[in-house]
């Protein structure tokens, strides 16, 4: 059996997950980046949604990072899921939370005027307060278990650590439950190696070469 293969783009938050997930399991693997806005023949003959990432097993796609995620946990032993199934079912919905805040951090990135920044930021800030709320079992989610919570808030912290350097925009101004648990990962090796050393410029270039109001402010 080949190694599997990774196929993602740079600056994807969801491979960073995939990513860090074959690290915690050390998984020999390959990654692969496409241009997703010209993909290769071969990756739109490989993958059904024609999006990233995709895990390539044996020319097999799994593709949606919550689905590599599982096939990973369950294919690589001991799981990271807790074994109680009420608080796995938990952690799966907090899983799930996460995309949403994704989504409101790409929409502050790349907002052009700063009315409409303002209120994407109240809504990145809504949604990181709900998640503050329940994240006060340090050092990790779960407490001094690393689990799929912490897999799927990393590329979050990585993030907004960016953010923050660039900008002086601090989304955790008023979640202190957060500051800790993402300072953690942030210190976490698997997730210091699970984005490109560049991250940090491509993400200001593309605010500077998209004029982005968070620049302005």
């Amino acid at each position: 059996m080949s190694k599997p293969r990774l196929i993602s783009f740079k600056i994807c938050p969801f491979a960073q997950r995939s990513v860090l997930l074959l690290k915690e399991k050390n998984v020999d693997f390959d990654l692969e980046f496409i241009n997703p806005e010209e993909p290769p023949l071969w990756f739109t003959e490989l993958s059904p949604t024609g999006k990233v990432p995709v895990l390539d097993v044996n020319g097999t796609a799994v593709f949606e990072s919550a689905v590599i995620a599982e096939y990973l946990d369950e294919t690589n032993p001991p799981s990271i899921h807790p074994s109680d199934p009420l608080q796995k079912a938990t952690n799966r919905a907090w899983v799930e939370y996460t995309s949403d805040i994704y989504v409101s951090i790409f929409k502050s990135i790349m907002a052009k005027e700063e009315a409409g920044l303002k209120t994407v930021q109240a809504e990145l800030e809504d949604q990181l307060g709900g998640l503050d709320d329940v994240a006060n079992n340090t050092p990790f989610f779960n407490g001094e278990n690393f689990s799929m919570v912490d897999i799927a808030a990393a590329p979050i912290a990585v993030r907004l650590d960016i953010l923050k350097n660039v900008t002086g925009y601090d989304a955790l101004v008023d979640c202190p439950n957060l500051r800790t648990w993402f300072a953690n990962l942030l210190a976490r090796e698997t997730v210091q190696a699970s984005y490109v050393p560049d991250l940090k410029d491509i993400l200001t270039g593309r605010m500077k070469s998209n004029e982005s109001a968070i620049l302005k402010i």
